[in-house]
């Protein structure tokens, strides 16, 4: 609990002024009727349930609470519970002086810290001739760039002493721990299998570098098995938190078992005095589908100074970390009034609660996002000018609130007393669109094709027709590409034929269903990723890319006419999302 939510009752009365609850203690009569009444002021309405947790009782409480001569009873023992359930009592210290802040304490005038956010691409491979290119490129265009690499030494030779570098090797899950990649949004995969020739390299890899096609090749170091596929699997389960899924990350929604994911509980204004009530329930058929969905309810008042009510979940576990996204989606069913979203990144009892209040539209089923750079830092019911940036990568709890105030002494123009509810089927965190790729990865042409019926194998590059002798390292690079499809991460994945050492700038030609052979160079490949890491139209595509140059013709530029930039976003465009080249394999419609 924080009292930075239930303080802000406390405005309303006049300053200097300190409010004590009057506690009367009344006992319910069982045998008088099945429905307890509740009077608020000139009012009545019924009792309805109060429930600590998502198992919502059939009653609000087993005192009732009683209007007499302008003041109504405190329910002392519903305030003890609050304490209780979140996370026990704070020192009644601080809830004095929290109540006295509220009276005291002036209204902000300066704006609050912008929430801070992280574009780190990581590079993966980046000791390899993509990955290299890769952070070159990155670095030119004044991007952050983190590499991940097994040995230390050749990373920092070949990319710098300063490189931010981890040290990690993808066939090994214990040396990628997830934590390593906190404030990474985005990943370029150049990781790949070694493929080198039998007979051994010049000192300067002059054979490799001229591609597979002019030597006898073997597999070097891991199998493909390791590293195109369970590499891939170890990569992705690493990088998923911090980079995102396309359809968002579901906190709550009630689906499988996704209901008992996090626990609910009330906190409204009995823990300064005051009488109002609230709940969470699940209705088995309140969603706009028919099926279940939460239910936030209750009752307000504004007598003994209050006037708030709230659900609020108890802190979690582990902290969620939702830095890969960009704000939280309730899907709400309105009642025209205004509401309040308060997130925490604190397990401590008296801290900031990171606010943004909304409005909804009465009796319609409604999706409401709720940017994470629009959050108030608001601490002891006042804007907090100096508070850190909201954290995104430590959420620690989430809290719904209807309450007669606002923010720094301002009052919600849609308040008023008495019974509310608010129906909310989900709540997410989401990508801003439109979404571009999180995770482009660099494969092979040809993937598709060891197995293709009818193919003419004389006809294809070695890798191809060599598949079994080479560990079926073409197989292993269609599994990975799967996983990367399967994962729910926005992705791109490029298929570049033959790979050379010649410069970019060669017209291109990209196309799908993989049947192209030919060449490109690495330079080139790398420009192709940077630029598919801000593309919309390249999310969820695989195509292949080779030159126009025959591999007869060696490809030169003449540095005083260097060729003019390429805008890769006109052939993503064309473009279409599904097409692998499988539909051979699997003989259904590209």
């Amino acid at each position: 609990m924080n009292c930075s939510s239930c303080c802000a009752a406390a405005a309303s009365s006049p300053p200097g002024v300190l409010a004590r609850p009057r506690v009367r203690f009344t006992a319910s009569c069982s045998t008088r009727t099945d429905q307890k009444v509740i009077f608020l002021g000139s009012k009545r309405f019924p009792q309805i349930p109060h429930s600590p947790s998502s198992r919502a009782s059939s009653r609000l409480s087993r005192r009732e609470v009683i209007a007499f001569a302008g003041q109504q009873s405190w329910d002392i023992g519903r305030f003890v519970r609050t304490l209780y359930f979140f996370n026990g009592p704070p020192n009644p210290l601080k809830i004095v002086e929290s109540i006295i802040s509220s009276f005291t304490g002036s209204a902000s005038s300066e704006a609050p810290k912008k929430m801070e956010t992280s574009d780190v691409v990581l590079v993966t491979g980046a000791t390899g001739g993509v990955g290299r290119r890769v952070v070159d490129v990155l670095r030119k265009k004044g991007l952050p760039v983190r590499v991940l690499a097994r040995n230390e030494d050749k990373a920092r030779s070949m990319l710098g002493p300063d490189v931010d570098l981890i040290i990690g090797d993808v066939t090994k899950e214990d040396t990628l721990d997830p934590k390593l990649f906190k404030g990474i949004k985005k990943v370029v995969n150049a990781v790949s299998v070694i493929v080198g020739p039998k007979e051994g390299d010049t000192p300067d890899r002059q054979k490799y570098k001229q591609g597979i096609k002019f030597f006898e090749p073997e597999i070097k170091g891991p199998s493909p098995e390791m590293v195109e596929y369970i590499g891939m699997q170890n990569l992705i389960n690493a990088i998923k938190n911090s980079v995102g899924l396309s359809e968002g990350k579901l906190l709550f929604g009630l689906k499988g078992n996704l209901s008992g994911k996090i626990v609910w509980g009330a906190l409204d204004d009995v823990v300064m005095g005051g009488v109002s009530e609230s709940a969470f329930q699940i209705l088995p058929t309140g969603s706009e589908t028919g099926g279940p969905t939460g239910l936030f309810k209750g009752i307000v008042s504004t007598s003994n100074n209050g006037g708030f009510t709230s659900i609020r979940t108890k802190n979690f576990t582990v902290p969620e970390d939702l830095s890969a996204y960009d704000g939280i989606e309730l899907r709400v069913k309105g009642d025209g009034r205004r509401y309040k979203l308060i997130i925490r990144t604190s397990y401590e009892w008296d801290t900031v609660g990171y606010t943004a209040s909304f409005d909804t539209t009465k009796g319609e089923w409604q999706s409401v996002k709720l940017p994470f750079s629009s959050l108030r830092p608001v601490f002891r019911a006042r804007t907090m000018t100096d508070a850190p940036p909201f954290d995104a990568s430590n959420i620690t709890s989430l809290q719904l609130m209807f309450s007669k105030f606002e923010y720094d002494g301002k009052l919600n123009p849609t308040f008023t007393e008495g019974p509310f509810e608010l129906p909310f089927s989900s709540i997410r965190a989401y990508i801003n669109e439109p979404v571009t790729p999180r995770f482009v990865h660099v494969s092979s042409a040809g993937v598709t094709r060891p197995e293709r019926p009818g193919l003419d194998l004389s006809k294809q590059p070695p890798a191809v027709r060599l598949n079994k002798e080479l560990g079926s390292i073409l197989t292993y690079k269609l599994k990975g590409e799967d996983l990367i499809r399967e994962s729910g991460i926005p992705y791109t994945i490029v298929r570049p034929c033959a790979l050379t050492e010649e410069p970019a700038g060669a017209d291109l030609i990209f196309d799908q269903g993989d049947n192209i052979t030919g060449k490109i160079s690495r330079e080139e490949v790398a420009l192709i990723c940077v630029a598919a890491l801000a593309s919309p139209n390249a999310v969820g595509k695989t195509f292949e890319v080779k030159s126009t140059v025959p591999f007869s013709e060696p490809y030169v530029i003449d540095p005083s006419n260097p060729p003019p930039e390429k805008d890769y976003e006109v052939y993503f465009k064309e473009l279409k999302e599904g097409i692998t080249g499988k539909e051979a394999l699997e003989a259904t419609p590209a």
